[in-house]
């Protein structure tokens, strides 16, 4: 027993667990620490949302199994979503199903279609569980440029002609968790046509889909006609409605696909809490004045960010989308690392960012901040970053 588990072996050290080990005796000693690493909401779901999941908590029969691919009234709310925001008619009962969030969805999708082996396409840096997914089904990840434009669409025609076997699958994450690149449809044409020739799936990740600013719209992949032969995408509740611990997300997208997904889920779990999900259902057939108001909130912490973060001498470029601002290591403490840098901040700073390198190499140099606090905070995160650069003589990052 003493020979290490073979998934466990296949993983890397969560680099986001030092962060947070630094971070929880930073609190133990009575430290204010203002935590912009994990992109948890703090914005409360709103009162509806919670009166509806209370009103149906009440009914005894809702607290039976539920379905694991997610309630009907729930799967039909998606549908109606979908053909509002984006013009994509989809089926409710062959082309949704409801995830415990978009982490599971796609985690439980890779266990579906991957075989030992199976080269799957990710950008880099990305969001962790778009490539670990695949590496805990046995797959093998190969990394492709993050950016929306003719570099990503010239490493899928080099992976095509140089992998073995053909990729499997490609990730496509926008807007992107961690670098807030907003694709257009003309893009998503491109790559929709290229897997299409080539027989590869799309895994488009969308969570950010409705947290955009500036008129800078995110579409949907499956806006591109034929997109449904070759997609699935995954699209979560959690950021758009303030309801991250309620973990109610969605698959839809290609029939095949689809059908897989559900027939791992029902050997997995029972699916969500009936409640959360009528309560779900609810929120998505309201009239978007929530999701306006989240938006909203999001784009004046990002405009007080930018511009305190300014003035403290650390300038970050604004992000057109997400909930997150993409920033490089200033250069005279790019020596530390992203990791290195991260930790100093805490215990110099009382400031949590999330290190670059936890999204993958390329994203080595680089934070993540979460616009997860208020605008005072904010603020008194920047006063306190403006000290810490003073003390250490640091240089803007440009």
């Amino acid at each position: 027993m003493s020979v290490e588990f073979y998934k466990m072996r296949r993983l890397p050290p969560y680099v986001f667990e030092q962060v947070n080990c630094l971070k929880a005796a930073a609190r133990a000693t009575g430290a204010d620490i203002i935590d912009l690493g994990m992109g948890n909401p703090d914005l409360p779901t709103p009162q509806s949302i919670v009166d509806k999941l209370c009103e149906v908590a009440q009914d005894p029969r809702s607290h039976r199994y539920s379905s694991s691919k997610g309630i009907q009234g729930l799967r039909k709310a998606q549908t109606h979503y979908y053909k509002r925001r984006f013009g994509v008619q989809l089926n409710a009962e062959t082309q949704v199903v409801v995830t415990l969030g978009s982490k599971e969805g796609f985690a439980n999708m890779a266990q579906a279609i991957t075989a030992p082996g199976d080269v799957v396409l990710c950008p880099n840096p990305t969001y962790p569980i778009h490539s670990f997914g695949f590496i805990m089904s046995g797959g093998i990840i190969r990394s492709i440029p993050i950016t929306p434009d003719d570099s990503f669409l010239r490493a899928l025609d080099h992976a095509v002609r140089h992998s073995i076997p053909k990729p499997l699958a490609v990730i496509l994450n926008y807007p992107s968790n961690p670098t807030a690149h907003v694709a257009i449809l003309e893009f998503y044409k491109e790559v929709v046509a290229f897997a299409r020739k080539h027989g590869i799936i799309l895994l488009s990740d969308l969570a950010y889909a409705e947290i955009y600013f500036d008129d800078h719209l995110p579409p949907s992949v499956l806006q591109v006609p034929g997109a449904m032969d070759v997609t699935v995408e995954f699209t979560s509740m959690s950021k758009t409605f303030s309801m991250p611990g309620w973990r109610i997300g969605f698959a839809v997208g290609n029939e095949r696909l689809i059908s897989a997904l559900t027939r791992i889920k029902s050997y997995l779990d029972y699916g969500a809490f009936t409640p959360l999900q009528v309560a779900a259902a609810a929120a998505l057939n309201g009239d978007g004045s929530d999701i306006i108001r989240v938006r909203d909130i999001y784009k004046k912490r990002r405009d007080v960010m930018i511009e305190s973060f300014s003035r403290a001498g650390w300038k970050i470029s604004s992000p057109d989308a997400t909930m997150f601002a993409w920033a490089k290591v200033p250069e005279s403490l790019r020596h530390l690392g992203s990791l290195g840098f991260s930790k100093l901040l805490i215990e110099t700073a009382d400031v949590v960012v999330a290190p670059g390198i936890g999204f993958g190499e390329h994203g080595e140099n680089h934070v993540r901040i979460a616009l997860v606090e208020n605008e005072h905070r904010l603020r008194q995160a920047a006063r306190n970053i403006k000290r810490f650069f003073s003390k250490n003589k640091t240089q803007d990052n440009r």
